[in-house]
C-alpha cells in the first residue's frame, strides 16, 4: 500500500455526462492509458470550484497538479505533449499545421453550430448537410488509409469521433456509397480506448 507521501497525484477531469467536448478529452486520456479521475458536472448545478479553475465555468476542464486547462483542443494538445506515447500529433511543423487547421475547421463549421448556443436553425441545417457531404466525400480517402491523417490514429480522429458517435441522435445519415467512411467509423468505435471513454449516457446514443 502506498504511503500518503508516495501516492501518485491523479489528473482530474471535470466532465459532462453527454458533453461532446469532454468526450474528446476522455478519448485521448484513454488512448494514452492515463490514470485520471472524473468529476461528472451537472451543468445546471456546477460545483463552485469549477469557476475558480476555469474563468468560463465550463467543461471540460483538466487539472494536472497546479495547472488547470480548459478548451478541449488545448487539453488534447497538452496531453499529447506531456505524454508523447502513443503520439497523436505529427512532429514536423507542416503536418502539425495541417492537423491544427483540421481541428479549427471541425470546431468552427461543425461543432459550434451543433453543440453551442446562438446558432439559427438554418445554420444547424447547413452544418448537418456539410457533415454528410464531407463524410461521404472522405470515403475515397478511407478506402486507401485507416484514419484521417494516415494509418495511425491522430488527434483529428479523437476530435471528430464523439460527433460521429452522435450521428443517429443528430439525425445525420450517410449514403450507402460511403461504405469506406462507415468502415472508418466502425474501426474507431471498436478501439478499446474509445469503448472505455463512453459514459452511460453516451452508450445509450447507439
Amino acid at each position: 500500500m502506498a504511503t500518503p507521501s508516495s501516492k501518485k497525484t491523479l489528473m482530474t477531469l471535470y466532465s459532462g455526462n453527454d458533453c461532446v467536448f469532454a468526450h474528446r478529452v476522455r478519448f485521448v486520456l484513454e488512448e494514452k492509458a492515463m490514470e485520471y479521475q472524473t468529476i461528472d458536472v451537472d451543468l445546471a448545478n456546477k460545483p463552485e470550484d469549477l469557476a475558480e479553475l476555469n474563468p468560463y465555468n465550463q467543461v471540460p476542464t483538466l487539472v494536472d497538479r497546479d495547472l488547470a486547462i480548459h478548451e478541449s483542443v488545448l487539453i488534447m494538445e497538452y496531453l499529447d505533449e506531456r505524454f508523447p506515447h502513443p503520439p497523436l500529433i505529427p512532429v514536423d511543423p507542416i503536418s502539425r499545421a495541417k492537423v491544427r487547421l483540421g481541428l479549427l475547421r471541425f470546431d468552427r463549421d461543425w461543432f459550434a453550430p451543433l453543440f453551442q448556443p446562438g446558432y439559427s436553425a438554418e445554420q444547424v441545417k447547413t452544418a448537418k448537410e456539410q457533415i454528410r457531404s464531407t463524410l461521404a466525400g472522405l470515403s475515397s480517402i478511407f478506402s486507401q488509409q485507416r484514419y484521417l491523417f494516415g494509418d495511425e490514429l491522430s488527434v483529428l480522429d479523437c476530435a471528430i469521433a464523439p460527433l460521429l458517435w452522435r450521428l443517429p441522435v443528430l439525425e445525420i445519415s450517410l449514403p450507402a456509397a460511403a461504405r469506406a467512411t462507415q468502415g472508418y467509423m466502425d474501426r474507431v468505435f471498436n478501439l478499446e480506448s474509445f469503448k472505455r471513454c463512453l459514459t452511460p449516457a453516451e452508450k445509450a446514443m447507439r
